[in-house]
């Protein structure tokens, strides 16, 4: 039927479009309709390629190909793939899957998907024998969405709204911009949310944002109430938080705003604003803001608390210990 190529650094958008393709596989078949491979060698890809779809419908393969794209330790005149990672196609063998591809057996629907590391501006080299290949057929790339680009944001959270048949007021929309920027993932995981909490009606407010969102100034709160050595208001603030999220979710939150504090605090002297646009995501007047309002705090005092919660992370995350909560309050306080 149809081969498709999907690829870029924004993999929730690569996962959605996959997902619809997946729901239109008749459900009662779908373990045998539904197959994924991760960069298979030439046999097993050659047999997916060339898989005839059987009595109960349409097939779907998905086929991880990243480590095609990636350097190999070396090339001769044959190889054209890597061979560091065992994924190497020779010119012969690349003939074949072309072959297969322009034969495409009736009921078998293809997707070549190549995830690039977010924000790390990789792109794929367009030189690849392979990648000449697969851009003949139905091809389309998922970049990340920009941070400086409020409306291209704005847009796709009301769409993404519509989708879950409800709606997002423009200040509501604004606010989970400025909550998450452009955390694809967990912009729909907050919709998700707030339609529940919306119901029975079926419109998403500022308000309801608000009150399920941890906002800057919540973070802010709470780290101007460690760096004050207000132990006592910071647990309060963190416990007041834990009604709002899972402690996990707050400790990733700290983590990640800590990170983009510490690059404000030590280079908005130094850098010009679309640097740090750059480096933390954010628009040039959050970047001040939030300049202005580490005024009075070290940048070793970020950092070391920064490395507390990064310790504690290890240490929930290992097994070591008993209690997430209290794990993550120690850190915080000491």
């Amino acid at each position: 039927m149809t081969v498709y190529f999907f690829y870029g650094d924004e993999d929730y958008n690569i996962e959605a479009e996959i997902s619809k393709m997946k729901k239109k596989l008749n459900p009662d078949f779908i373990s045998m309709s539904w197959h994924i491979l991760d960069n298979p060698n030439y046999t097993d890809l050659i047999s997916a390629l060339r898989t005839p779809p059987m009595m109960f419908g349409d097939m779907l393969y998905v086929i991880n190909i990243e480590k095609y794209f990636k350097d190999s330790k070396k090339e001769d005149s044959n190889n054209v793939e890597n061979e560091k990672s065992g994924c190497k196609l020779s010119d012969a063998e690349l003939a074949d899957v072309e072959d297969a591809l322009n034969n495409n057996p009736n009921g078998l629907d293809i997707i070549f998907v190549v995830k690039l590391p977010r924000n790390e501006k990789k792109k794929l080299d367009s030189r690849r024998k392979l990648y000449k290949l697969l851009t003949k057929f139905n091809t389309k790339e998922f970049p990340t969405l920009k941070t400086y680009k409020y409306e291209d944001i704005a847009g796709w959270i009301k769409q993404k709204a519509k989708e879950k048949e409800i709606s997002v007021e423009n200040d509501a929309v604004k606010l989970l911009f400025e909550q998450l920027g452009n955390d694809l993932r967990q912009l729909n995981t907050e919709l998700e949310k707030l339609k529940l909490l919306a119901y029975p009606n079926n419109t998403i407010t500022k308000k309801m944002v608000s009150d399920l969102s941890i906002s800057n100034q919540d973070l802010f709160n709470l780290t101007d109430f460690i760096m004050k050595n207000r132990k006592d208001e910071a647990l309060l603030e963190f416990r007041r938080l834990i009604d709002k999220k899972y402690p996990l979710e707050i400790l990733a939150a700290l983590q990640t705003m800590l990170r983009k504090w510490i690059l404000i605090k030590l280079k908005y002297k130094t850098s010009q604003t679309q640097e740090l646009v750059k480096l933390t995501y954010l628009q040039d007047f959050q970047i001040k803001d939030i300049f202005i309002k580490l005024k009075n705090i070290n940048a070793s005092d970020l950092v070391k608390l920064r490395n507390n919660l990064t310790e504690a992370e290890y240490n929930i995350k290992s097994g070591n210990a008993t209690d997430i909560t209290k794990e993550i309050e120690f850190a915080l306080i000491r």
